[in-house]
């Protein structure tokens, strides 16, 4: 089972994951509800490599990027529900809308995004080719949505 590590925390697992020879791979997101497009997203994030960190987006940056009324769940259990992915080694929460910043602080060897995403489209392929990373594409398509869960559940007739 994932640890959920503050940043510096995080800093120096990278360090020992690094001085062992491990390659670092980074996966990010919301995970608001967490589905089954999430486990196969982090599933194929690991498979890039030894070691996968995930970064979960606080609550601000989650109701900035998704709107009012998000996320559903508390950042602390997102973190915990994603670290008890057995694909995840270690998690951590960030404030901010994009994850460039945490990267260029962890330098992961891959930057894992979903495959609503090409390599063109990634919003911290820069900062990732910068430091001399790579961004890898993974997942299956892109057929799951928390917001499509959420439209299921509100049409959803009650039981009687």
């Amino acid at each position: 089972m994932g640890k959920v590590l503050t940043e510096d925390e995080l800093v120096a697992a990278v360090a020992r994951e690094r001085a062992a020879g491990r390659r670092i791979a980074f996966a990010n997101g919301c995970f608001d509800v967490l589905h089954v497009g999430h486990v196969r997203y982090l599933e194929g994030a690991r498979r890039e490599g030894d070691c996968l960190i995930v970064a979960v987006n606080d609550d601000a940056s989650v109701r900035a990027l998704k709107g009012a009324g998000r996320p559903v769940l508390p950042a602390a259990d997102r973190a915990e529900l994603v670290a008890a992915l057995r694909a995840v080694d270690y998690v951590v929460l960030f404030p901010e809308t994009t994850v460039a910043r945490l990267l260029e602080r962890l330098r992961p060897d891959v930057h894992c995004k979903g495959t609503d995403y090409t390599t063109d489209t990634v919003p911290e392929r820069e900062t990732v080719r910068a430091y001399g990373g790579r961004v890898a594409i993974v997942g299956d398509a892109k057929d799951h949505a928390t917001r499509d869960l959420f439209a299921r559940v509100r049409s959803a007739e009650p039981r009687p």
